[in-house]
């Protein structure tokens, strides 16, 4: 595998690396493992390789690679961003407050408390830029969840002898899959819906979480009835779809574990809060909706 040193200039100026520190062969560094992780062991040609390099989110794997480095405004960057993300995922897993100190004690991983001959052993060495450093975050937070989860489990007494074939102690590995399962589709769903669009959001906002009828939301977006009806469709697809390959792809779930994800969610969703998912705070939606009332035009 080769890639140019025009290459890596070019991808070093479009993730405006300088702004953090980030030296070009730092830069390039990172590029070459992220194009590496994508293919393996298969040698791609000029190519893919331009077009691999062109889906990596470069912008967060320059502040990763900051971050990983100890450049403190990259750090301070990094936390005003990416703390709400944490916490909002946090609380999807464990509404109450019970996963955020899962979310605080990331941050000593990340910024890489131990090292090891003279580097940093720092988490973002993982983050490679092939999904958005958000969606990445979300990803580690779930694995955190439920490793906590498991050992848990591990730690509770065994049940009496008489309470062996009791129907609670059969049931508890099917609990835990279920929190697993819940758990990654935190992160999945969450992803899935940061990529949509500003229209596409508040479309599925409209009609969900406040419940508009098709012809209401229409109104409020400037659209006919039935084209309220198919974008709507189009947008539960196309999340579906997302999910589906964040599962496969980010959580290496297998595909009869992503049918029990789903089940799991259609049979109880659990913590998945739609409105918190989309990053709406209590009463923001009946602004926004009021808003745009006002002006008569979507964003």
């Amino acid at each position: 595998m080769s890639i140019t040193p025009q290459l890596f200039r070019r991808e070093h100026a479009r993730a405006k690396a300088a702004r953090w520190g980030v030296s070009e062969d730092r830069f390039a560094a990172a590029l070459a493992v992220s194009v590496a992780k994508a293919f393996g062991d298969r040698s791609p040609d000029a190519r893919e390789i331009d077009r691999c390099l062109a889906m990596l989110h470069v912008e967060d794997l320059a502040l990763a690679c900051a971050c990983a480095d100890g450049h403190e405004p990259a750090w301070d960057h990094f936390i005003r961003t990416h703390r709400p993300v944490l916490y909002r995922s946090a609380d999807a897993l464990a509404p109450g407050g019970a996963a955020r100190e899962l979310a605080d004690s990331l941050y000593a991983e990340l910024f890489g408390l131990t090292e090891r001959d003279g580097e940093r052993q720092s988490l973002f060495r993982y983050f490679h830029g092939r999904s958005s450093l958000a969606t990445w975050l979300r990803a580690v937070l779930a694995q955190r969840f439920v490793d906590r989860v498991r050992t848990t489990r591990r730690l509770e007494p065994l049940p009496e002898e008489d309470d062996a074939a009791s129907p609670g102690f059969a049931t508890a590995p099917a609990d835990l899959d279920r929190s697993r399962y819940l758990s990654v589709m935190c992160a999945a769903l969450g992803a899935a819906l940061e990529r949509l669009a500003d229209r596409e959001r508040l479309r599925i906002s409209l009609y969900y979480l406040q419940q508009l009828t098709l012809a209401e939301t229409g109104r409020i977006l400037g659209e006919h009835e039935a084209t309220v009806s198919r974008q709507v469709a189009r947008t539960r697809k196309a999340i579906r779809q997302d999910v589906e390959r964040h599962l496969r792809e980010e959580a290496g779930l297998s595909e009869a574990e992503i049918g029990r994800c789903f089940e799991s969610v259609a049979a109880d969703a659990g913590p998945l809060d739609l409105a918190r998912l989309l990053g709406l705070a209590p009463g923001v939606q009946d602004e926004r909706i009021q808003s745009f009332k006002v002006r008569g035009r979507a964003p």
